[in-house]
């Protein structure tokens, strides 16, 4: 760590993929780590120095109780979220309502809960775990999509607010990541859909991305490096080929940048 000081960072999502990762990482660098699961008592394969504290981000209460438990913390991981498939036209009304209580919603009521603290210690960080496919929008994924998008709006205009008493607020965005996320996600697309040769198209090749991608612990490296930048970057990519497809996007139309996404993944 860059100071004498132990601080404490809690790391949503913390019992598997990024997050334990992260909550590695920082336990690694002398954080006192609190990561969080909906059942820690469940948890597969803990974090050694890891303390888990139970947190459905759909639930106002336990995010209440999480943020309570926690105590002061310095640094907040807003990693936990689901990710979802599939036409537009087709997804439940409450299935998105639940993705953007899980992925947005929840993080932000965390977030508000934890920042007077970091304020009146002139001291905190708040990383937001979003993806690339905000700044590259993929058919098929748009609650997805649309839910990473205002996750990086709440913190890009947050930045303003607190920087002034030494809060530092950055998204992550990572590309393709090998984590096993594929068999997580979500899916909901009618047997009888007319966009179902498209759709599986997308997704076989959205799956071979995400089997060839970068670890977990290559996004790991690059969210402690946001937190103890001095200050940190609005926005921090990695994987896919970062630092290459961000310079096309400013070079070239949007419209684009949009076909090529889709050719990408087989549209």
């Amino acid at each position: 760590m860059t100071d004498q000081t132990t601080r404490t960072a809690l790391v949503t999502g913390a019992s598997s993929g990024i997050g334990a990762a992260v909550a590695a990482a920082l336990v690694r660098r002398g954080y006192r780590v609190y990561g969080t699961s909906r059942s820690p008592e469940s948890v597969a394969a803990p974090v050694p120095g890891v303390e888990y504290l139970a947190l459905d981000l759909t639930d106002e209460a336990s995010i209440a109780a999480c943020a309570r438990a926690a105590g002061a913390v310095d640094v907040l991981v807003n990693n936990a979220g689901e990710s979802q498939s599939g036409p537009l036209e087709e997804l439940p009304p409450e299935a998105v309502e639940r993705l953007f209580r899980t992925n947005v919603f929840g993080a932000v009521r965390l977030t508000q809960l934890l920042l007077p603290g970091m304020r009146a210690r002139r001291f905190g960080r708040v990383v937001m775990v979003g993806s690339m496919l905000a700044s590259f929008p993929l058919a098929y994924r748009s609650s997805y999509v649309a839910s990473k998008a205002a996750l990086k709006g709440f913190a890009d205009a947050l930045r303003r607010e607190v920087s002034p008493y030494g809060v530092g607020v950055a998204t992550v965005e990572p590309g393709s990541i090998n984590t096993g996320i594929s068999e997580r996600r979500t899916q909901y697309i009618r047997p009888d859909s007319p966009f179902a040769p498209e759709y599986r198209t997308m997704l076989t090749a959205l799956n071979a991305n995400e089997a060839a991608g970068i670890s977990a612990e290559s996004v790991a490296a690059t969210i402690v490096r946001a937190i103890e930048a001095r200050p940190p970057r609005p926005l921090y990519a990695v994987g896919s080929n970062a630092p290459v497809v961000f310079a096309l996007r400013r070079l070239f139309p949007r419209s684009l940048i949009l076909r090529m996404v889709a050719r990408k993944h087989g549209l």
